[in-house]
């Protein structure tokens, strides 16, 4: 325990602490950012209020003093839209699609923290006269297959409704599955249906071929379209695969999410920033940790990989307190309790440091020694959208080279869980619009 102290105690030393959110002095960390044009901030779990908050603090000041014009995030391009339309003023495109983020876990977006976000962005557009100015929001996701689908088909309904109807034709090969897409993939196996593969590279193909003559007046909307037709087809091949390739289906779906930023980027121009939200796991370098010895690996490394010195990777990490989460897929939201720190975890040297909040800088280190102390690896913990304490160091914990992960390091020793929006809008309760609920 002895190194654990003196490595706390240099870990003191050498990060920078605050008492709250609001009142956090973030100018040190924007010049360590310099002039990266993508930073990905990252989250221990899907269900931590604290991890939203300083996401959205550290957003708004890369907004304001650095020019970003991209928020994205590990959610579904259409729910995504439902939030780019409300931004941009545009309430009356986001109130004609279905209510957003009521697939599982609702709560991961669908939250008190996230609307507070969006109502800041929506002010901060409203005051922007510049198109090139206002924040849009995207969702980087592959989930909402059927979602996507809709998007299309209302799209060339409107465009070309010739080709809309060869589309809702092919596309049909995939209603079989609507409730439960993952059954997709058994019926492969079993060679019980023929695969969808081709119907929907053709649709995506009709959908490049209509964006020669559309393109010039109907930019936004042909993209959006388009995104969602490139997501059917890689949501298509994740459903297909993910049963008899499990490892692939991670890297077809953090793949997916890296051409999605690489879209949006290109469609914002050669000027634009993105910040990217996401949870640790897909944004800390997945070449630190174990998932690279299984041949994974994750939108973080991606990034690196392309913008090298201008990509600002920041990892969050807790102790304890509250969590939102499920303990099985599909389950209802439980308000549980986040068990102490394994002894052998970077979470517990972090929990013996003598103050409960700070920022840690691993690739410009206050202090000389901290990345070499800290490079061994450790157990890290996270949680996803289920939470399973009972088999905690089974279910949660994984190896990790800190520093090796993540350009700096954002700690909460106490943490609690997000406020969900409530599904029926109670009288006198504060406006849960553009969610819906």
């Amino acid at each position: 325990m002895k190194a654990n102290r003196s490595l706390s105690e240099l870990i003191g030393q050498s990060s920078e602490h605050f008492t709250s959110i609001n009142d956090v002095n973030l100018d040190n960390l924007m010049e360590r950012i310099g002039d990266s044009r993508v930073v990905l901030l990252g989250e221990a779990s899907h269900g931590t209020a604290e991890f939203y908050e300083m996401r959205a603090r550290i957003t708004k000041e890369l907004i304001e003093k650095k020019g970003f014009t991209i928020v994205s995030a590990e959610a579904d391009w259409p729910d995504a839209a439902h939030i780019n339309h409300y931004i941009h003023g545009r309430e009356h495109d986001a109130l004609r699609q279905n209510k957003p983020f009521s697939r599982f876990p609702t709560w991961m977006w669908a939250n008190k923290s996230v609307l507070e976000f969006t109502h800041w962005l929506h002010d901060y557009n409203k005051k922007t006269e510049s198109s090139e100015q206002k924040i849009g929001f995207y969702g980087l996701d592959l989930y909402s297959l059927y979602s996507s689908i809709d998007r299309v088909l209302d799209y060339l309904q409107k465009v070309d409704p010739k080709t809309a109807e060869i589309a809702r034709e092919r596309y049909e090969c995939l209603m079989p599955w609507e409730d439960d897409p993952s059954l997709y993939s058994r019926a492969m196996i079993t060679e019980q249906h023929k695969s969808c593969e081709s119907e929907v590279l053709n649709n995506l193909q009709d959908l490049l071929k209509i964006e020669l003559e559309y393109s010039a007046t109907n930019g936004e909307q042909l993209f959006d379209a388009k995104q969602n037709a490139k997501l059917i087809a890689d949501a298509e091949r994740y459903y297909r695969t993910v049963y008899y390739a499990k490892n692939n289906s991670w890297n077809q779906r953090d793949q997916h999410m890296f051409e999605t930023l690489q879209a949006v980027l290109e469609f914002r121009g050669a000027q634009s920033k993105a910040v990217v939200w996401a949870h640790n796991s897909h944004l800390g370098d997945a070449r630190a940790t174990q998932m690279s010895a299984r041949g994974e690996l994750n939108i973080g490394q991606l990034v690196r990989q392309e913008y090298g010195d201008k990509a600002y990777n920041i990892g969050f990490g807790t102790d304890h307190g509250t969590v939102a989460a499920a303990s099985s897929w599909g389950g209802p939201m439980e308000i549980k309790q986040v068990q102490p720190s394994h002894v052998d975890s970077y979470e517990r040297v972090f929990h013996e440091v003598a103050t409960d909040n700070f920022l840690l800088p691993l690739r410009y280190p206050l202090h000389e020694d901290i990345r070499k102390k800290l490079l061994p690896e450790r157990l890290e913990r996270a949680i996803g959208v289920i939470y399973r304490p009972e088999t905690e160091l089974q279910s949660h914990y994984f190896y990790a080279s800190l520093p090796a992960q993540f350009d700096e390091y954002i700690w909460f020793d106490k943490t609690r869980a997000v406020e969900a929006l409530p599904k029926q809008r109670e009288e006198g309760s504060f406006d849960t619009f553009p969610f819906g609920y």
